[in-house]
């Protein structure tokens, strides 16, 4: 019997929480996964405000209790001074991985000016991989196209379980023998 990958897809949002519109950012990350993953897959969906704390726990309960091998955030990446998912993902963080924010910049770049003002990060929290991305849906793709063939190999070398990719949609990078 196999057991079903779970990933965490956490949107950070004070209005989205609060009810004052729908959340169609962590629903542009689940459908993007759906049509990435080709492995049995479950999403833990969460929903908190733009709270330094209230994401930190969050965090912590989807890697900790939930067992998600990979947290992806929406969200709370910007200059805004409420804006402070980078701050929690590194509090959260035993390692960064800064190559995936670089990555994510430079994609975005090719397509908005303002995509410096972005702080999208990346990290490890014991054997899960915590992204955080943009809140736009079509930023969301760009730049989860961009760094996800990168993803399941980092899962793997951290033990985790093995995420098969739909090969005509992307294709996940694992070095050859």
């Amino acid at each position: 019997m196999s057991i079903t990958t779970r990933i965490g897809i956490l949107t950070v949002s004070d209005r989205a929480s609060a009810g004052t519109y729908e959340d169609i950012s962590g629903k542009a990350i689940i459908d993007t996964l759906t049509v990435y993953l080709a492995s049995d897959w479950e999403p833990v969906y969460r929903l908190v405000p733009d709270e330094a704390r209230e994401i930190e726990r969050m965090l912590e309960r989807l890697v900790d209790e939930e067992q998600c091998c990979l947290v992806i955030t929406t969200g709370g990446t910007g200059p805004a001074e409420r804006d402070v998912t980078p701050e929690a993902t590194e509090a959260v963080c035993d390692r960064l991985m800064p190559g995936f924010g670089e990555l994510m910049r430079a994609e975005s770049l090719k397509h908005v000016p303002t995509a410096i003002l972005s702080r999208q990060t990346a990290g490890l929290r014991g054997s899960s991989l915590i992204i955080n991305l943009p809140g736009k849906p079509r930023a969301i793709r760009q730049c989860l196209d961009a760094v996800f063939p990168a993803v399941p190999y980092c899962i793997d070398l951290m033990g985790g379980p093995y995420l098969e990719c739909d090969e005509a949609v992307i294709s996940a990078f694992r070095p050859g023998p």
